[in-house]
């Protein structure tokens, strides 16, 4: 997905000790794994529920394997980064990798996950067509944009009406973060322990890394990214509570 980037005075610290559930909506395996699982660690080590949902297998994500073989085994590296970090709650829909499509249908199933985990904050990656120091890639894109629109489906009961017929009862959550945004409002200390352990949710995808040869090692690129003057931060473009 790409580095989260340097800290760019943020105009105030996170307030998230008083949550008690979040929910992280991605496109991929790997995509919590570029420094937001260092913040995911720092929650759920003070006794957040974590949970991820993920709206493809990425089974497009490593050439020469064929897609069939490539899903299970990057669902199962997502499952052992969040092992790393403490999440306990892993979803992964069955939308197509690197053809996920911006609509209603995608949006009701993030809205019915919301419904069902009921969050006190949603997290989504950043979803600007330039990103990461590139262009963005489609399907973060378009995971991001439904990710926010889902936040208001979840809250408003006219808007998906089956779901409510399906005894899912609407859910407000008070804060959407997004994840490496250029132009972030907040930022979120986190300790040394917390960066080793996202850290090692990214060297869980062992296979994926290896199809990368180029990659930048995690070991090196997370502190870096998350350093700040005084220790490690993770930075977020926060609306809401």
């Amino acid at each position: 997905m790409g580095s989260l980037g340097g800290i760019n005075a943020p105009v105030e610290n996170l307030n998230w000790h008083q949550w008690d559930r979040v929910l992280v909506v991605v496109a991929h395996p790997d995509d919590p794994e570029y420094g937001l699982s260092v913040a995911v660690k720092e929650w759920t080590h003070a006794g957040v529920e974590v949970s991820y949902l993920l709206l493809t297998h990425g089974e497009a994500g490593i050439q020469g394997m064929d897609p069939s073989i490539t899903g299970p085994l990057r669902a199962a590296e997502q499952q052992a980064a969040c092992d790393q970090v403490g999440v306990t709650n892993l979803t992964i829909l069955h939308h197509p990798d690197s053809m996920l499509v911006y609509g209603l249908n995608l949006r009701k199933d993030i809205a019915r996950v919301i419904r069902v985990r009921t969050p006190n904050a949603v997290v989504v990656a950043n979803f600007e067509v330039e990103a990461y120091g590139g262009l963005n890639q489609a399907d973060h894109r378009v995971a991001g944009l439904a990710g926010v629109d889902a936040v208001r489906d979840a809250a408003n009961p006219w808007a998906q009406p089956e779901l409510l017929a399906a005894g899912l009862e609407p859910w407000g959550a008070d804060t959407i973060l997004i994840a490496g945004h250029p132009n972030p409002t907040h930022e979120m200390p986190v300790s040394k322990e917390s960066v080793d352990a996202g850290v090692s949710s990214l060297q869980a995808h062992k296979e994926y890394l290896a199809a990368l040869p180029d990659h930048p090692k995690p070991e090196v690129f997370i502190p870096e990214a998350l350093k700040t003057d005084v220790g490690y931060a993770v930075t977020f473009r926060v609306f809401g509570r």
